[in-house]
């Protein structure tokens, strides 16, 4: 297992993290919640294992903030550059996960196709 800390809102622990990738098991308590922040760079994705997840977003393009309610199997992103916030409605479990969104599906530059013999 990894390191855990505490956090005023519950608890975090780093299962990995290096220059382009992080993963966290996040606990929050019913009525926790994060800061208001963004991430310059990273992708922040949220998939909730038990409880309900809210997670804002204020909008960059338009003037709102989405709000979207994650059950245990949703998941949903957050761009880089949004800010966001996440705020647990019952004991929620949840995975934090952070990439850079330079590791997408057009990152690979194929010479051939492949096939089946």
């Amino acid at each position: 297992m990894g390191d855990i800390t505490g956090k005023v809102w519950g608890n975090t622990m780093e299962i990995i993290n290096n220059d382009g990738f992080g993963f966290h098991r996040i606990f929050i308590k019913k009525g926790g919640y994060c800061s208001k922040h963004k991430h310059n760079f990273k992708t922040n994705m949220f998939y909730c294992e038990s409880g309900l997840l809210k997670i804002k977003v204020w909008k960059n393009e338009y003037e709102l903030i989405d709000e979207t309610i994650l059950e245990a199997g949703d998941q949903t992103k957050v761009k880089p550059g949004e800010h966001h916030q996440f705020e647990a409605l019952k004991d929620t479990v949840a995975f934090e996960i952070y990439y850079l969104e330079s590791l997408n599906d057009k990152d690979i530059d194929r010479e051939s196709v492949g096939g089946q013999k």
